[in-house]
């Protein structure tokens, strides 16, 4: 059965040639993209503010507690003398004013908030919430934005459950989630209202949202190109005025114009795409162990025959543009529950570029941390490497 919800605007029209050529942008729609990303939210107050009436619950939350839950300040929004008081100490992140204080300056990374003497009108969010953190430059949680960065210290979950309009039992799912971890197959917003997609929550660590140029398909589960996860997220999860419409999944949600959302898309895709992965710190990997692992990864652990380069990833040699080459859970051991819940039923070969920067790994966070990569495939593979092999292995993962 279709599912049909009512909701407004972000009618998303996908451009095949736009979405999957990969087209490099104008420094004018990559500085819109910009934008768009950190700033944009798209009507989704309509979630946050209308139904959550997050408004009430962040208006009294202190600095110490935002930053608890992972939020990011970005320190290029604030002025001057104030960051000399925060390395300073001087200021009071136990008192809640401050934090309306960070919004007004609009200094919370994908956090925006309208603030009006004093009081915290409205509450929405950006691509930025999940998809940016910061460097620390100034202090923990405080610094020069990582955009295309997974914010793995966000606590989707417990920023969710401080509205008064859930209940126990929702609050209870909602906690469960954990720090850098959300889950996009558990409910659906009609505008109004929450609406059930699954009876039990299946949380997935938050990708990062860079070196997407040419890979074409975004998620774990290759659903479709980069924008299709955009508007699905855009519009179901973040709460956007906008449109979705996916037979695979049973889903339709329409809502009536204004359209918020489609003319930005081109632009936001084309910043997405400049997102650069990040270079292994300097000294962060042995590159004499990293040269002997690159001929294992190439040769007996046979990694490259899924990890294809220059992009590590098979996805996109499908049997036409349009269609992403996936694997069944068992072809590498994956857990299948998640999958079942996607419009694919498999999963994608993940990209490796910037793999260093985003532990845990695998769509679950089952791995900890490379080594248990590298010990889960030669377990499942059955590829029998030697302790040596292995740590080699990691170090040129490491280099990535």
């Amino acid at each position: 059965m279709r599912r049909t919800v009512a909701f407004a605007g972000f009618a998303y029209v996908v451009t095949a040639v736009l979405l999957l050529t990969g087209q490099p942008a104008s420094s004018e729609d990559a500085s819109t993209g910009k934008d768009i990303f950190r700033f944009d939210t798209f009507g989704d107050e309509q979630l946050w503010t209308n139904t959550l009436h997050l408004e009430q619950a962040i208006a009294n939350v202190p600095p110490t507690m935002a930053l608890a839950v992972g939020l990011k300040v970005d320190a290029e929004a604030l002025p001057a003398s104030v960051i000399d008081a925060l390395k300073g100490g001087q200021v009071n992140l136990s008192d809640p004013a401050v934090t309306r204080q960070l919004l007004s300056l609009n200094a919370v990374v994908g956090v925006i908030g309208k603030v009006t003497n004093g009081h915290l009108d409205s509450i929405g969010i950006t691509c930025a919430f999940c998809h940016s953190t910061v460097d620390n430059s100034v202090t923990t949680g405080v610094g020069k934005r990582l955009d295309g960065w997974p914010n793995r210290d966000l606590n989707v979950g417990a920023i969710v459950a401080l509205s008064s309009a859930l209940s126990g039992a929702q609050k209870e799912v909602f906690n469960s989630w954990g720090k850098g971890k959300f889950d996009p197959r558990l409910n659906a917003f009609d505008g109004s209202t929450l609406i059930s997609l699954n009876r039990s929550t299946f949380p997935v660590v938050i990708p990062p949202a860079y070196g997407l140029r040419g890979v074409q398909f975004e998620t774990v589960t290759g659903d479709g190109p980069i924008s299709y996860w955009n508007n699905y997220v855009g519009v179901s999860q973040m709460g956007g005025h906008g449109n979705f419409s996916d037979d695979r999944i049973h889903l339709t949600i329409t809502q009536t114009p204004p359209d918020q959302v489609t003319p930005k898309l081109p632009a936001l895709l084309d910043y997405q795409l400049n997102l650069q992965a990040p270079e292994p710190p300097s000294g962060s990997f042995d590159q004499g162990a990293a040269g002997r692992g690159r001929g294992i990864f190439n040769g007996v652990a046979g990694c490259s025959n899924c990890h294809r380069s220059p992009l590590f990833t098979d996805v996109v040699n499908g049997p036409n543009a349009d269609t992403p080459l996936l694997h069944a859970p068992s072809e590498t051991g994956m857990e299948a529950v998640y999958a079942a819940r996607s419009a694919t039923g498999k999963y994608r070969t993940a990209p490796l570029r910037g793999v260093w920067q985003h532990p845990p790994y695998f769509h679950d966070g089952s791995a900890a941390d490379l080594a248990a990569v590298v010990n889960h495939y030669d377990t499942v593979q059955k590829l029998g490497l030697s302790a040596a092999q292995k740590a080699d292995l990691v170090e040129f993962l490491k280099s990535l």
